[in-house]
């Protein structure tokens, strides 16, 4: 199946959120290439950024899971490659 490389931003508003970015970027672990997690403490939020090589539709199932956790907001950028 063909891959596409994204990335995706994800920006953590609640603290108790964390707990099921990270349980779903653990499901799918072996598609991430790399990733990088900024706490801005003076605006009491987490930045994270994933870069990722996936079928469209896993990165697609990926973004909207964790967009749909209260308090976090996610949105993909894709590689014209």
């Amino acid at each position: 199946m063909e891959t596409r490389v994204a990335l995706i931003a994800i920006i953590v508003e609640k603290g108790a959120s964390v707990e099921g970015v990270n349980s779903l970027l653990h499901e799918y672990a072996e598609c991430i290439i790399g990733r990088m997690g900024v706490p801005y403490k003076a605006k009491g939020v987490n930045i994270i950024s994933i870069a990722i090589d996936a079928p469209q539709d896993d990165i697609n199932t990926l973004a909207g899971k964790i967009g749909r956790i209260e308090g976090v907001s996610a949105k993909t950028v894709y590689a014209s490659v």
